[in-house]
């Protein structure tokens, strides 16, 4: 008996590489994806909070108050007479609109307590966004 002239199994072979593309092209998307997550945010240092948590509304407006105090609202460069109006356009029937402040941590509390002022006008729930302390 000849043991080595049988058939030959066909062997299972995975080729690798288009995997290497397929994953580079993956990191690339995600690496995209996650610095424009936030888009409507501008840089800014913000305060320090021990129960720091994010509001998840259906409707959000994003008002940044920079260290130079100039005010954002969803990266748009706005006075502080032009706020109340670009609110009040915000503001759909039925539908709940929340303000996201993000205000510097150097900025005066008259400027923050003046865009209080504007939400509460109009009836507008307001979040004064913090970043984590960090221990």
């Amino acid at each position: 008996m000849n043991l080595r002239n049988r058939r030959h199994k066909p062997t299972a072979e995975v080729h690798t590489a288009a995997l290497n593309d397929i994953m580079f092209f993956l990191m690339l998307f995600f690496l995209l994806a996650s610095a424009v997550a936030n888009p409507q945010v501008v840089k800014l240092l913000l305060p320090k909070s021990s129960a720091g948590e994010q509001s998840v509304a259906k409707k959000t407006m994003t008002v940044s108050i920079t260290a130079d105090l100039n005010y954002h609202v969803d990266k748009q460069t706005v006075g502080l007479d032009q706020l109340e109006p670009l609110i009040q356009s915000q503001i759909v029937n039925g539908e709940e609109l929340t303000i996201m402040l993000y205000a510097d941590s150097s900025v005066p509390i008259q400027n923050v307590i003046s865009v209080m002022d504007v939400a509460n006008r109009n009836k507008v729930k307001l979040v004064l966004a913090t970043e984590p302390k960090k221990d």
